[in-house]
């Protein structure tokens, strides 16, 4: 963390005198500070590679929430809506996600389609929800939700795995390689998915991790 707000300490052993407890590693280079109350508004950063450790706002739950709520939403748009209209030799197909995965659910290219319905769509969903039902309680002033601890736990570790962004790049490559052969029109659902990606990471750089596990930790019924 900044110097104001925290001191980093070398790596010591337990018999050190150094409380574990009282001990925060930034998730990027794994170096130790000492936990120091962060004023809303204040942002703590690792004192060796300069990584944001903490950085509570006021009513950050709440945004948070509108955000996950919002992506949800664009999930939905992106699911049920044109995604894309190809126009060759006279003939028009209008094909939406769904009808993608539906198309391919049957024979050798099932399970394939099933990571890329679970990466793409499942899990980012999961994320969402999660994060609504852990951040809305504490967000309006009550003690977390039960097992807020363990679904946020879970929601973290989702995170590598929902790969809405990889998913629109990937479609973005292919619609250069496909230009050349047919017309192209992007319908609502390429749209709704891109606004979705970029949802998503404001989502996840403006939640502070650190501070949602210490307000779980302060609110949680004795």
């Amino acid at each position: 963390m900044t110097s104001e707000h925290a001191t980093s300490v070398p790596v010591a052993p337990a018999s050190g005198g150094i409380d574990p407890g009282g001990l925060l590693a930034c998730p990027a280079c794994d170096a130790l500070h000492r936990e120091r109350d962060v004023a809303p508004g204040e942002t703590a950063r690792c004192v060796r590679c300069g990584e944001v450790l903490e950085a509570p706002r006021d009513s950050a739950m709440t945004q948070i929430i509108m955000l996950a709520a919002s992506a949800l939403i664009l999930m939905i748009a992106a699911i049920f809506f044109p995604f894309l209209e190809l126009d060759a030799a006279g003939r028009v197909q209008k094909s939406s996600l769904l009808d993608t995965v539906m198309a391919f659910s049957g024979g050798m290219t099932a399970p394939l389609t099933l990571a890329m319905a679970g990466l793409i769509v499942i899990l980012p969903c999961i994320r969402f929800l999660s994060l609504i039902y852990v951040l809305g309680p504490m967000a309006i002033g009550h003690a977390p939700a039960r097992h807020a601890a363990p679904v946020f736990r879970m929601a973290e570790a989702l995170r590598p795995w929902a790969m809405a962004e990889v998913f629109i790049v990937g479609v973005a490559v292919a619609l250069v390689k496909v230009a050349g052969l047919a017309h192209l029109s992007i319908g609502p659902a390429f749209w709704a998915f891109v606004a979705l990606v970029i949802v998503t990471v404001l989502k996840d750089n403006f939640m502070s991790r650190v501070t949602v596990w210490r307000t779980l930790e302060l609110r949680r019924p004795s």
